[in-house]
C-alpha cells in the first residue's frame, strides 16, 4: 500500500443556498459513568467503525467549507450577483452625474461669456437670464452628483459587507471542520493503540510537520502586464529524518484594485526543475514529487509567472506549501500556506517592478536549480506576512483586502489551511 498526500483544495460545486453547518458527533465517548468504570474496551471492529464515522463527518465538514469558499470566490464575484450588480450600476450613475455636472459648469462659463460680450440692453437682459438659468442647472447637477456619489459608496459598502459576512461564515465552518479533524485523529489514535496492544503493526499516520518548509525567493514586489517573472520555491527538510518523497504545492490568486474582479485568468504559473526542465502548468505540480530529501537539506523548484498584457492593475499573492510520504507509510506536511504578495501594474506603467528583498545577489551556500543543499537550517520556515484578519466592515477597500488577507480562504479555504491526507488500505497512487 502506498500513501498519497493531497492538499484539500476549494474545488467543490458552487452553492446557491446557505451552507448548513454540519455538527460532528463524537466518534466515541471520552467519559464513563461512575457506575460503569469496568466497561469493556471497544473491539478493533468497533474502533474501525468509529474511524469510518469520524472520517465521513470530517469529509462533510471539508465539503461545507469548500462550498462556502466557492460561493465567496465565484458567485459573489460575478457581475450578476445582486449586491455587486447594484454597485456597478451605482458607479455608472455616478459617472453619468459627474459628466452632467461638468457640462452644466461649462454652460455657466459660456453664458457668462455671452453676457460679457453683450452691447445693447436687450442683449444684456437676454444673456443675464440665460446665465441665471445656467447657474440653477449647475446647482441641480452638483446636487445630483453628490447624491449619485453617496449612493455608489453605499452600494459598494453593502457588497463589501456581504463578502465579509460570507468570510466570517467560512471561519465558523472551518472551526467545525477542525473539530471534526480532531475527533478523527482521536479515533485513529485509539484504533492504532488498540492494534499495537494486539501486536498488529499500525500504518503510518499523516502528521503536521512545520519543519518541512516551502519558501518563495525572487518574486518581485510588483509585476507588470505583458511580462514574465521567474522565481524559486525552496523546499527544506529541517528535521533529523529523511523524507522519501516530497511533494511541493504552489498557486497564485489576484483581484483588481476595487476587489470586484478576480484576475486569476490573466496569470499563468508554471514550474520546472533540473531533473524535469520542460515548463509545465503548476496544476500538475502536486502530482509530482521532487524525490527524497535528506535531513537539513533543501531542493529548489523553478517557477515562472506569466502576466497577460491585458491584466488591469490589482493585487496578487503566490501561495506555497509542501507535504511528504515515506516508504513506511508515514506521511505529513507543512500545516498551512505561506504567501508572497505582489502588486500588479497595468501594461505601460512607468513604475518598474521592485525585486523582492534578498532576491538578487544573495549567497546562501545552496545548489543550482533542482540540486540539494546540506546547509543547516532551523525549523521555523515560512515567509507569510498575512494574519488572515479581515478588513473592518464597511471599509471602502475591504474587497482587495479580504481577497488577499484571507487569500488562503480564496485558494484553499479561509484562515489556517491544514494539509488533509487520507490513508486507504489497498489504494495505490
Amino acid at each position: 500500500m502506498k500513501i498519497r498526500c493531497v492538499l484539500a483544495t476549494a474545488v467543490a460545486a458552487a452553492v446557491t443556498a446557505p451552507v448548513v453547518l454540519l455538527s460532528a458527533a463524537p466518534a466515541f465517548a471520552d467519559e464513563k459513568p461512575a457506575a460503569q468504570t469496568q466497561q469493556a474496551k471497544p473491539t478493533i471492529e468497533e474502533l474501525q467503525q468509529a474511524v469510518d464515522v469520524a472520517q465521513k463527518e470530517y469529509d462533510a465538514a471539508v465539503i461545507a467549507v469548500n462550498d462556502a469558499v466557492k460561493f465567496l470566490k465565484e458567485d459573489m464575484s460575478a457581475d450578476t450577483y445582486p449586491t455587486k450588480a447594484a454597485a456597478i450600476e451605482a458607479e455608472k450613475a455616478a459617472e453619468a452625474a459627474a459628466k452632467a455636472k461638468t457640462e452644466a459648469d461649462q454652460a455657466v462659463v459660456d453664458a457668462q461669456a455671452r453676457l460679457d460680450a453683450a452691447t445693447t440692453d436687450e442683449e444684456k437682459a437676454t444673456a443675464q437670464t440665460a446665465l441665471d438659468e445656467a447657474k440653477k442647472a449647475a446647482e441641480v447637477a452638483a446636487e445630483a452628483k453628490t447624491a449619485a456619489d453617496t449612493k455608489a459608496a453605499e452600494a459598494m459598502t453593502t457588497h463589501s459587507d456581504a463578502r465579509v459576512a460570507q468570510a466570517r461564515k467560512i471561519h465558523l465552518l472551518q472551526q467545525a471542520r477542525d473539530e471534526a479533524k480532531e475527533k478523527l485523529d482521536d479515533a485513529k489514535k485509539a484504533l492504532a493503540d488498540a492494534e499495537a496492544e494486539q501486536g498488529q503493526e499500525p500504518g503510518g499516520e499523516c502528521v503536521p510537520e512545520p519543519k518541512l518548509t516551502a519558501v518563495v525567493t525572487g518574486l518581485p514586489d510588483k509585476v507588470v502586464g505583458g511580462t514574465t517573472e521567474n522565481f524559486t520555491l525552496r523546499l527544506t527538510n529541517g528535521t533529523d529524518k529523511t523524507m522519501d518523497e516530497v511533494y511541493p504545492y504552489a498557486a497564485v490568486h489576484a483581484f483588481d484594485d476595487k476587489g470586484l474582479k478576480e484576475l486569476d485568468s490573466y496569470l499563468d504559473l508554471e514550474w520546472s526543475t533540473a531533473a524535469s526542465p520542460n515548463w509545465r502548468d503548476v496544476d500538475l505540480l502536486d502530482e509530482w514529487s521532487v524525490g527524497s530529501l535528506k535531513p537539513k537539506s533543501s531542493v529548489d523548484v523553478k517557477l515562472r509567472l506569466k502576466i497577460d498584457a491585458d491584466i488591469p492593475a490589482g493585487q496578487g499573492a503566490a501561495y506555497v506549501s509542501a507535504d511528504y510520504a515515506n516508504e513506511d507509510e508515514s506521511c505529513g506536511g507543512y500545516p498551512g500556506l505561506d504567501d508572497s504578495k505582489f502588486q500588479i501594474l497595468a501594461k505601460g506603467s512607468d513604475s518598474d517592478p521592485g525585486k523582492a528583498e534578498g532576491a538578487e545577489g544573495k549567497t546562501d551556500n545552496t545548489t543550482e536549480q533542482g540540486g540539494v543543499s546540506t546547509t543547516p537550517v532551523n525549523g521555523s520556515g515560512g515567509n507569510s506576512t498575512g494574519n488572515g484578519s479581515l478588513a473592518e466592515t464597511g471599509s471602502s477597500d475591504v474587497l482587495p483586502k479580504a481577497a488577499l488577507a484571507s487569500g488562503a480562504a480564496l485558494v484553499l479555504g479561509a484562515g489556517a489551511v491544514v494539509i488533509a491526507r487520507r490513508r486507504k488500505a489497498g489504494t495505490n497512487a
